[in-house]
């Protein structure tokens, strides 16, 4: 179940994904991996191409399957790969490139999952804002770290003096201008680096269209202020 994409693999960083937003299982089952998603659920990158693959979208499906058909079962199965010799040696996981933390009994499963590794860096974006203050701010795994990304609609519940956040520009002049710290050397800086982090937006010309000059923090701040927070999706990282 845990991979390589082609962005993190030149970083040496593994990841584990469910399917994007919402959608089918092929047993009929309806879901939503992504409750707090606002604005970004429009131009979602893993909505759109190798994501939509017919192969890419059941491996993700299967992975959600098995959280949901059994959540004791898979959790003895992540830890099982992650004792792999692989997976030693400072390695990183990030867990969801596409989708969220959609239950409190799935975010908890992977807090004992990074208890149990603790050679392993675990990290995550998030817009599960709410959930993440409840249940892992009082007694984070040092090896659990996580970043708030903009554009959900949670994004009232953030304090960028306080919390670790992350938000999308145009572009890396936009970044630097606004004095926030790229990531763009390597995801890890995300989470290791300093912060506010910023990171541009996907090269998908017509979400760059529907984005604009805006940052997600803008943008959704715009559509709470409108009360039109009705876009349900998945982080954009």
């Amino acid at each position: 179940m845990i991979t390589q994409n082609s962005g993190l693999r030149r970083h040496g960083i593994f990841n584990f994904t469910l399917p994007a937003l919402a959608g089918r299982l092929p047993d009929g089952r309806t879901y939503m991996t992504c409750s707090a998603a606002g604005v970004c659920a429009a131009v979602c990158y893993a909505r759109h191409g190798t994501y939509r693959f017919p192969q890419v979208k059941a491996k993700h499906e299967r992975n959600l399957a098995r959280v949901l058909d059994d959540l004791p079962q898979w959790e003895a199965d992540i830890r099982a790969e992650l004792a792999h010799p692989r997976f030693r040696g400072g390695k990183a996981l990030r867990v969801h490139d596409s989708g969220d933390y959609f239950s409190d009994a799935y975010l908890l499963a992977w807090l004992r999952i990074a208890r149990a590794v603790p050679d392993v860096l675990i990290y995550s974006y998030t817009k599960e804002v709410a959930r993440f203050k409840r249940l892992v701010e009082p007694d984070p795994p040092a090896n659990f770290r996580w970043i708030y990304s903009y554009g959900g609609k949670e994004d009232h519940l953030l304090d960028p003096s306080t919390d670790r956040v992350a938000d999308v520009f145009p572009d890396e002049a936009a970044i630097e201008a606004a004095g926030w710290h790229t990531n763009a050397a390597t995801d890890l800086d995300a989470v290791l680096g300093p912060a506010p982090v910023g990171m541009s937006q996907n090269n998908i010309p017509h979400l760059r269209r529907r984005i604009g000059e805006r940052t997600f923090r803008e943008w959704q701040a715009t559509r709470q202020h409108r009360g039109r927070d009705t876009t349900h999706g998945q982080s954009h990282r």
